[in-house]
């Protein structure tokens, strides 16, 4: 069973970093996938059982979320095996799709009442499945590479948390370890040993970091890491790029990615023109745009997602990386990567590793929480050394570094860096895309599509 979602990037390991279906390739649209309803497939997969009505082409009375569901079950069958048997798959696929009852009464319920209760019924709006149609299901528990909803429905999620659960849901060992933090306390309000633990890890890891700070989110670390590269350098203007995005910060949500793209809107109302008047944008993979804006203003640095994820997948060319290195040398600048996505993802090094480029400060999210909520910046130890206390540059938190968060930190990349976890990341996701593009080649569609280990 699949259903759509906004966008879909990440493919967590799954239980014991092994593959949940080792010798299938699935194609999910592109979020959750339900292997319990497809027969026919390897490893002894279950015969379809009453659940939901899904169809494809001219089938009426059929939401676009089933249509789009069952499309997507049908491209990633069309993806295996030669081609008569790819296309007598896909046929028995659509004939037994609309026969299927998917029972979301429970999740139609509570996202009913939700919208009562919270703005569009969400906490944050991608899960309200605007950008695919629908309504979103509402999950009951998560386990490995699976997740259950509350009318009792199975699927594989290939959404991950929409990146913190990359050695799959609640694993065990984070669990165990959480279990024994939870019986000395969720907050401390003072220093803990656990945030030296985890600290020492990602400076060990990412190339750039000397010295870090840890938040509560990515855009709470980007927040940090604006106003640190301007307190440094003592300039206002930061160049971002198109499409990319850095959180919700009044400041960055000038052409950004991500919620507000899915939403059409080149902004977000509220924002006032003073707060984004030192903001320039610059066009992604192009230097040129780049030293324009260099040349005409005193920029304290150049932000940017290494890999762009929050607008589709764009990924950069190693002359346009190595090139805003030299440039932001060139004009005084800093270089700023945002890794909150491509962090401990594509690398345990994070995007500098595998490209090879060193920025001035990193922000960092998702993995290094483990599932809890965790943001951190870092960088050279002179730029960090004007945060506060050590330095005049304000920036505080009640939660930060609290140790729960610290604690599923420290077990999710002690979990990564063992073994061979990109290699297999990499093989995963390299199935998942190639599936899904060749099936979408074989039906006519005109597709692109790409991966660098685990985003896409």
């Amino acid at each position: 069973e699949i259903f759509g979602s906004s966008c879909a990037r990440t493919s967590p390991l799954g239980p014991e970093l092994r593959d949940p279906l080792p010798d299938m390739e699935i194609a999910p649209a592109p979020a959750f996938v339900a292997p319990s309803r497809v027969q026919g497939a390897s490893q002894g997969l279950q015969a379809p059982q009453p659940s939901r009505a899904a169809a494809v082409g001219d089938v009426s009375g059929v939401s676009d979320t089933t249509a789009a569901a069952t499309a997507a079950v049908v491209a990633g069958l069309a993806a295996v095996g030669g081609r008569r048997q790819r296309r007598q798959r896909a046929r028995a696929v659509q004939r037994r799709a609309v026969e299927v009852a998917h029972k979301t009464e429970t999740s139609d319920k509570i996202f009913t009442e939700a919208q009562d209760l919270m703005p569009g019924g969400v906490s944050s709006p991608v899960r309200a499945f605007k950008s695919v149609g629908g309504n979103p299901v509402v999950l009951d528990r998560v386990k490995g590479a699976y997740a259950w909803d509350v009318d009792g429905n199975k699927y594989i999620d290939y959404v991950g948390t929409w990146g913190p659960a990359i050695v799959g849901h609640a694993d065990d060992d984070v669990l165990d370890a959480l279990k024994a933090q939870l019986s000395k306390g969720t907050s401390f309000g003072a220093p803990s040993a656990l945030e030296n633990e985890l600290a020492k890890m990602v400076i060990d890891a990412v190339p750039s970091v000397e010295m870090v700070r840890f938040t509560n989110s990515g855009t709470e670390a980007c927040m940090g890491m604006i106003r640190l590269v301007r307190a440094f350098t003592k300039r206002d203007n930061v160049i971002k790029f198109e499409g990319c995005y850095h959180g919700h910060a009044d400041s960055f949500l000038v052409q950004a990615g991500s919620g507000v793209a899915t939403l059409g809107l080149p902004d977000s109302p509220g924002v006032p023109k003073g707060a984004t008047g030192a903001t320039l944008c610059a066009q992604y993979n192009d230097l040129e745009s780049v030293e324009a804006l260099l040349k005409e203003n005193e920029v304290a640095a150049v932000i940017l997602e290494p890999v762009v994820g929050n607008s589709g997948f764009i990924p950069p060319t190693k002359e346009f990386l190595v090139g805003l290195r030299e440039l932001t040398t060139k004009y005084g600048a800093l270089l700023v990567f945002d890794e909150v996505m491509t962090g401990f993802r594509i690398a345990y090094g994070g995007a500098q590793e595998y490209f090879g480029v060193t920025p001035d400060v990193t922000t960092m999210g998702k993995v290094i929480g483990g599932g809890l909520p965790v943001g951190a910046y870092g960088g050279r130890k002179d730029i960090m050394e004007m945060v506060a206390p050590a330095g005049p540059m304000y920036q505080a938190g009640t939660l930060s570094g609290n140790p729960l968060a610290m604690t599923a930190g420290i077990e999710t990349l002690k979990k990564l860096k063992a073994g061979d976890s990109y290699a297999h990341l990499d093989r995963l996701t390299g199935k998942l895309i190639n599936g899904i593009l060749d099936a979408a080649r074989e039906a006519g569609h005109a597709v692109c599509g790409g991966h660098i280990s685990g985003m896409f």
